[in-house]
């Protein structure tokens, strides 16, 4: 029996390291600040918006920061949805526009790591993703709660949108039986080394917030 008792004592704290290094280096991966220019190879910004596409960008690659002030969410995405992404960071769902490209860009996280804040978000929030080059400023239009097999919300879109997706009930133990789902559409981009450049035409609303 000694040896059994042994053993388990021994995986026990060959767990607590494991896990002891995993949430190390998730904050260590999402404390990073977004890329620098030229981090992350880019088209030519003189191409029209919606024709601008990115080039493959490696699984697991550093491409954008993502923000949202008013929760204190503030969480690095890497390229790829896989297991191994998502216990660093955020992850730019597979196939789905790039921030730069006309359509949907999606972000997913797990519920009860990094995406915990984004339970408290609202209709009317802001959102903002920092790449190499861009700050890409959205305003929430929208909360779900879908089934998985709702997947109609990361398909394409006529304007430029961002949606973030993970797990609900934020409270379930095991994996969750349903989705939450924020949908947010581009307010304004900017070049972040040169000057604003408004993506929708604002109304004088708009604009106010925008200002804050």
């Amino acid at each position: 029996m000694l040896w059994i008792e042994r053993a388990l004592i021994a995986i026990a704290g060959a767990l607590l390291i494991w896990c002891g290094m995993t949430i190390v280096d998730m904050w260590q991966v999402n404390s990073l600040a977004a890329p620098l220019a030229n981090a992350v190879a880019r088209h030519a910004t003189s191409q029209p918006d919606a024709t601008r596409r990115s080039p493959k960008i490696a699984p697991g690659a550093r491409l954008a920061k993502l923000e949202a002030p008013v929760v204190g969410l503030s969480v690095t995405v890497l390229e790829g949805t896989d297991n191994k992404t998502l216990m660093r960071a955020a992850g730019h769902l597979e196939h789905t526009a790039f921030p730069e490209e006309a359509g949907n860009t999606v972000i997913a996280g797990h519920r009860d790591t990094i995406f915990r804040p984004v339970r408290n978000l609202h209709v009317g929030d802001a959102l903002v993703l920092t790449t190499s080059e861009y700050v890409y400023r959205y305003r929430i239009t929208a909360i779900r709660i879908i089934d998985p097999a709702e997947v109609a919300v990361l398909g394409p879109t006529p304007s430029r949108a961002l949606t973030l997706v993970t797990c609900y009930p934020f409270e379930f133990i095991g994996h969750a039986p349903q989705r939450f789902i924020v949908r947010a559409d581009l307010d304004h981009e900017e070049a972040r080394s040169a000057g604003p450049r408004v993506a929708t035409v604002l109304g004088a609303e708009e604009r106010r917030r925008l200002s804050q």
